[in-house]
């Protein structure tokens, strides 16, 4: 992770599109970390991250164990803000992801937020939608030709992330940002949790009684990652991947753009 807070990672990215870049931005969570150990495709989409912030107290918390101070900033936190960045600066944004109906009425809801939005284009891939393949790099070049400097992807993780490595192999000057339910959460398909039990770490609560069979496995799966994480930290164990690699799996903080293959949590 390389974000401390929401105010760094905005001002970072309004700079860097002023200056023409484009790259990556990831929000690990423990499900994206349970996820690294066993998938390459993920772990090498976020080695080539810019920027990846910590999304989930839980992180947060693990984070601030190893000294490093920093903040929670989500997906769903980050699109307006970002979006209000975007358009003061005069950068058109895209909407890439979930269904035609939720990208509707989130792009009309932060337009009622931000009226000078400058939204470029909105895109719903069908079902099957391959990250890796050629709809994928057409997809990426519609974007960019759109003049967006900024695509939210609401795809869900693995795929999200899958995509946005695809779309900056392909094109250059847009930022791609994995942003999960945010569009949900703007559109009011998906009530989020109130903030009080946000800050109790019990978000993942309040969904997984929401989505009970969607959402049980992979909390099963994040917790059986966090505890072997800590049991392993109290033990002094490395955290190996169980691919045989040799690189360490450990929360690690840093400074600066771009995330370090050997330093990923």
């Amino acid at each position: 992770m390389n974000v401390p807070s929401e105010n760094y990672l905005i001002d970072h990215l309004i700079e860097d599109a002023g200056n023409g870049r484009g790259g990556m931005v990831f929000t690990i969570n423990l499900d994206h970390f349970s996820q690294l150990r066993v998938d390459p495709d993920f772990r090498a989409a976020y080695e080539c991250a810019d920027y990846v912030t910590a999304d989930g107290m839980p992180v947060v918390l693990m984070a601030r164990a190893e000294g490093a101070h920093i903040d929670r900033v989500t997906g769903a936190d980050l699109v307006v803000p970002l979006s209000r960045a975007a358009a003061d600066a005069g950068f058109p944004v895209f909407f890439f992801g979930t269904s035609d109906a939720v990208l509707e009425r989130a792009i009309a809801e932060l337009r009622r937020k931000i009226p000078n939005l400058v939204v470029a284009g909105s895109e719903s891939p069908p079902m099957g939608f391959d990250p890796h393949g050629e709809a994928a790099r057409d997809a990426a070049r519609r974007i960019a030709a759109s003049g967006a400097r900024f695509c939210f992807i609401a795809l869900g993780a693995p795929k999200q992330e899958l995509f946005a490595r695809t779309a900056v192999a392909t094109v250059e000057g847009t930022f791609f940002l994995g942003i999960g339910a945010a569009l949900d959460f703007i559109a009011g398909t998906r009530r989020r949790a109130p903030r009080f039990l946000q800050s109790m770490c019990l978000e993942w609560f309040w969904r997984l009684a929401q989505e009970p069979r969607r959402l049980t496995p992979r909390y099963l799966r994040s917790f059986r990652w966090l505890l072997g994480y800590l049991t392993r930290g109290v033990l002094g164990l490395p955290n190996q991947p169980q691919n045989g690699s040799s690189r360490d799996v450990r929360i690690v903080v840093r400074e600066g753009r771009g995330v370090s293959p050997t330093r990923l949590g």
